[in-house]
């Protein structure tokens, strides 16, 4: 490596996994073309990998908040594109960070760059950051109370703070990132399993309403939760679990769907022992598979809002607290803005403006806190196979970035800490 090549990122190497970073390359030679490189290993054991040639400037510095890459993983001046456009050699592969305890490390390096077609030369600079995913003096305490299993994150200092239910995804076991990024923000968090952790199922075949009420019981008890209403956050399956969370159950003052059905989907949903609504039906005929191996499941879930699909629909119509929808214009799990339409629709026709809209412009399905690698297409819990997402990932980044911060305002805006509680509405 050059004793004179220095290669930094501000404001430090160490810092929150959702934190704006600035990558700077100094001591390099005017006009010198090298490429900077970063590479991260998830929590599977699989490494992602992303490289990107720039021209220094004629003092020879880099600042990739200012420089625009030349060519390799992507184009443009994008600060944190090293991070995002990490791709793993194999296909299907999704970057997996859901323990919150262990760091995402990231390993950057800058390298000369040889003649045209010679490649690339000896290592100039090298750093790693680590990217925390609990800011500090954010707790993390696993839950186990009752039916709930979970893991609860509160935030530094006395409080009152808004409290928030996670439901990540429909996958067995617990993704704590969100939850505990959100903990770092200001937020009381607990996110939950359905299955496959502790002395839960290993595989489940029906859903009860009444495990998420002991849940927000649980968490409205929390001594830094200053109010008696809570928000909920979901994605993809979950968006359904929220709205029926919603619709059904008392005290829930902001609800964030993001890229879910406005039905309820893959297994029935009960209520004390009582099936409330049933499964939308899925159409495997209507998969369509593609050259890359994996399939594109968007059409194969029919209009939720057919009669024939009315024991499915979730009546959204019955909820007191706030929804912000959210759905991925390039969604090709399902097709979420079609849902978004239909949900909102209802809603007016029942003389309620108690939503909020944002449309991802560009992006795909797996919409999750900022800076992670993009996701073009993974493993599908429910179909067995490997799924295309949708989105482009540069578009894609971009949405999360914007969706980061419109959940935290929106839950600010609308979680009380002085809120009455209502009864069931069952």
């Amino acid at each position: 490596m050059s004793s004179q090549v220095r290669l930094r990122l501000l404001p430090s190497a160490r810092c929150l996994f959702d934190d704006l970073l600035q990558v700077k390359v100094s001591g390099l030679r005017s006009r010198q073309v090298v490429a900077l490189k970063a590479s991260s290993t998830d929590d599977k054991g699989v490494e992602f990998r992303s490289s990107a040639t720039y021209r220094a400037d004629g003092l020879g510095e880099l600042d990739l908040h200012r420089d625009p890459s030349l060519s390799g993983s992507y184009v443009g001046v994008e600060p944190m594109g090293l991070l995002w456009s990490m791709k793993a050699d194999t296909l299907h592969q999704r970057f997996q960070k859901t323990n919150s305890l262990k760091p995402n490390v990231v390993r950057f390096s800058v390298h000369e760059v040889e003649g045209r077609g010679q490649g690339e030369g000896r290592t100039l600079a090298e750093l790693v950051a680590e990217r925390l995913m609990m800011a500090d003096g954010v707790q993390r305490r696993p839950v186990k109370d009752g039916n709930v299993r979970g893991v609860l994150f509160t935030p530094p200092g006395p409080g009152p703070y808004p409290a928030v239910l996670d439901l990540y995804t429909f996958g067995g076991g617990l993704s704590e990132k969100r939850a505990a990024l959100l903990a770092g923000r200001g937020f009381v968090v607990m996110t939950v399993a359905l299955y496959g952790i502790d002395d839960m199922p290993k595989n489940i075949s029906e859903i009860h309403l009444d495990y998420f009420e002991e849940a927000i019981e649980f968490l409205k008890k929390q001594d830094k939760v200053g109010s008696k209403r809570v928000g909920l956050t979901s994605l993809s399956k979950s968006g359904d679990l929220v709205l029926s969370i919603a619709s059904f159950l008392p005290n829930i003052d902001a609800t964030v769907w993001i890229n879910g059905c406005s039905a309820n989907t893959v297994f029935p949903l009960y209520y004390k022992k009582k099936q409330i609504l049933s499964v939308l039906p899925f159409d495997v005929s209507k998969v369509v598979s593609t050259e890359s191996g994996a399939f594109i499941t968007k059409n194969a879930i029919p209009d939720p809002a057919a009669e024939e699909n009315r024991a499915s629909l979730i009546p959204i119509q019955q909820a007191s607290g706030r929804f912000l929808f959210v759905a991925s214009e390039d969604d090709n799990n399902w097709d979420s803005p079609a849902f978004v339409d239909e949900m909102t629709q209802r809603l007016r026709h029942h003389g309620k403006d108690n939503f909020e809209v944002l449309i991802c412009r560009g992006s795909g399905h797996y919409l999750e806190p900022p800076y992670g690698p993009y996701c073009a297409s993974s493993f599908h819990g429910f179909l067995g196979k490997p799924v295309v997402w949708g989105g482009q990932a540069k578009s894609h980044a971009a949405a999360e970035v914007q969706l980061w911060k419109k959940i935290q305002e929106f839950l600010r805006a609308h979680l009380s800490c002085d809120s009455t509680q209502e009864k069931a509405k069952l």
